[in-house]
């Protein structure tokens, strides 16, 4: 077993704790761990499973991360692809201040800010475990999308087979040789597991993709995203999201966030999707990101955050 460690300086202000929670949702994500302390997930990496530790050392203000990385055949030279894959996952290089002096000039987004203040917006590793996340969690709730995200990996995500154990999210090239059924199997409804085969098989096959959608305009992006089997508006959304990182886009159909913007807002009538959209306009271009803040929003009222 090979070990890298190395430092990382996040634009400030930074904190690793809320910026996790926002990235794993739920206490029970096996992808996405979080002791209190230290941050692991395993990545792939020339096709091998290594495992990161990431921990917070500096303050909020003066953020500094320690890494370490476990795996074999690890070499000093894969140190560059680790480096890119955190900045993208924990948003470390994104610089917020004009965020916050909007928030400053609003009393009520000032308020949320500052409860949070320290949060970079995630991204996921991966355009497909985007998509795989939004087919998952379609009209569920987020503890069951979990459970079955959960499942999925344990079952074909490459496995890091060393204390403290865990797997890499899947990749499509680990459903190829799976059928609806088998996912089925793990609790999917059989339309979200046709849509999973058929998107593993059409990247496999260099049918289509993915990467091309960083390139293009959201309603273009959202019209290519809706030509998948699965896919609606509100997970070409959140793919725009999570996926791009595009912190403009808010995923208006997600009936759960709606409700918690309507609380906060202490708004009368519930929102609809237009609504939300007239509502967020005078935020622009940081609706995703007021979403990542509700989101934090109700983990810590759940007991999640202190």
């Amino acid at each position: 077993m090979n070990l890298i460690t190395f430092k990382l300086e996040p634009v400030p202000p930074f904190r690793l704790d809320l910026t996790v929670w926002a990235l794993r949702r739920r206490a029970d994500n096996v992808i996405d761990r979080w002791d209190g302390r230290i941050y692991r997930r395993v990545f792939v990496i020339k096709n091998k499973p290594v495992e990161i530790a990431v921990e917070q050392l500096g303050s909020l203000d003066a953020p500094k991360l320690t890494v370490t990385a476990r795996g074999e055949r690890l070499r000093p030279e894969m140190k560059s692809a680790l480096v890119q894959m955190l900045q993208r996952v924990l948003g470390l290089q994104i610089d917020l201040s004009a965020f916050y002096r909007l928030a400053e000039k609003d009393r009520k987004l000032k308020g949320l800010a500052q409860k949070f203040r320290g949060l970079k917006p995630p991204r996921f590793v991966a355009l497909f475990e985007a998509l795989t996340n939004g087919i998952a969690c379609q009209q569920l709730t987020l503890t069951v999308g979990i459970l079955l995200l959960n499942r999925l990996t344990t079952n074909f995500g490459l496995s890091f087979q060393a204390e403290p154990f865990g797997h890499a999210f899947l990749r499509p090239e680990d459903l190829t040789g799976s059928e609806a059924e088998d996912l089925g199997k793990l609790g999917f409804s059989h339309q979200k597991a046709l849509a999973l085969t058929e998107l593993s098989r059409i990247l496999v096959d260099r049918r289509l993709s993915l990467e091309y959608l960083e390139d293009l305009e959201d309603e273009t992006a959202m019209a290519q995203l809706r030509e998948l089997r699965g896919v609606g508006r509100w997970t070409a959304e959140y793919v725009l999201l999570r996926g791009l990182g595009r912190l403009h886009v808010f995923p208006g159909d997600d009936v759960g966030v709606r409700k918690k913007l309507q609380r906060w807002l202490d708004l009368e009538e519930p929102l609809d999707y237009a609504g939300v959209n007239r509502l967020l306009a005078s935020w622009r271009p940081y609706g995703g990101f007021i979403y990542f803040h509700l989101l934090l929003d109700s983990l810590r009222e759940e007991g999640y955050l202190k």
